[in-house]
């Protein structure tokens, strides 16, 4: 029998009210299978959606029985529904993408010819090599997120680079290695090593429906990659506060120094004030950044489930 025909792909599909294009979505997958000449299974996870998303996941199921979908109780979030989606895989390939179609489908056929061509390489990932279509706030912001995270991260992270992507069985089983309960994929993806090549592509608009991720989301997502995958804000802390002494001591010194010169005391509430409301800050932006850190351990030893699975089809 053809080894092609003994290969398995998993596809991964985190939805949360994906409703309005899931239709879209499955549709344009079920003309790409084909071309790819391997077995399939669609694997959905519904992280909670208040729509009809699982209405219409469990129609496909009927009709198809390569269709799978796990249902959380709640919202746990895109990490853990990546996660459940990568246990739940059983495929030789395992792909993660959206249902939105922002992750473009026709890439797949691209992703696993190379892999077929090259035994060595691992995983295939992509990256966005423009925003169009984006507010510019929101566009400056990613930019700057992966610079950032590029200077202050041991992990390399691609600027632009998506959770869409295609890997063997070896990255899967590495990945599912990392079960810590603060999350961050797209650094995980990296961390795990193995090699991977980055296919490149122009920001593509959502299809159908509304996105989930505000703006507000967005940003507090990248401050948990940064305290995921590097220690620079505990640096950025002990810098600042090490600042505040040498000049509060600068300041102690030029006070004394001028008194015993001008034989006068310094005066000036305004200044004074000044003094103490950045000092104030400072401790308060070191206090809050040494929170955050000792949050995350705290959420890890509580040792709670990533998610909890309300109803999935049958095997």
């Amino acid at each position: 029998m053809d080894l092609k025909t003994k290969m398995m792909i998993s596809i991964i599909v985190p939805c949360l009210n994906e409703e309005e294009v899931l239709p879209l979505f499955y549709q344009t997958l079920e003309v790409l299978i084909p071309d790819l000449g391997t077995e399939i299974e669609y694997i959905f996870v519904d992280d909670g959606s208040t729509d009809r998303t699982l209405d219409v996941l469990k129609i496909y199921r009927e009709k198809n029985p390569a269709v799978h979908y796990i249902s959380f109780s709640r919202n746990f979030g895109k990490e853990a529904a990546i996660y459940a989606g990568l246990q739940q895989a059983s495929g030789d390939l395992v792909v993660v993408m959206d249902a939105d179609l922002q992750d473009p489908p026709s890439l797949l056929l691209e992703m696993k010819e190379l892999l077929d061509q090259n035994p060595d390489l691992d995983c295939v990932g992509t990256r966005r090599t423009s925003r169009e279509g984006e507010p510019f706030l929101r566009s400056f912001c990613a930019d700057f997120f992966y610079r950032f995270m590029q200077k202050i991260s041991p992990v390399a992270l691609p600027s632009g680079v998506r959770d869409f992507r295609m890997m063997r069985r070896s990255v899967v089983d590495a990945v599912l290695e990392l079960t810590e309960y603060n999350r961050f994929s797209k650094g995980l993806f990296a961390w795990v090593g193995f090699r991977t090549h980055y296919l490149e592509y122009p920001n593509v608009e959502r299809q159908a429906g509304k996105t989930s991720w505000s703006f507000r989301q967005l940003f507090f997502y990248s401050i948990e990659g940064i305290v995921n995958f590097s220690d620079f804000p505990l640096i950025l802390a002990f810098v600042a506060g090490l600042s505040s002494c040498f000049l509060a001591l600068v300041m102690t010194l030029f006070v004394v120094v001028r008194t015993l010169v001008l034989g006068n005391p310094t005066s000036g509430w305004t200044s004074l004030m000044a003094v103490i409301l950045f000092l104030g800050g400072v401790q308060l932006l070191t206090i809050g950044i040494l929170g955050k850190y000792i949050s995350k351990i705290y959420m890890e030893t509580k040792k709670r489930p990533l998610y909890l699975i309300k109803e999935q089809s049958e095997s």
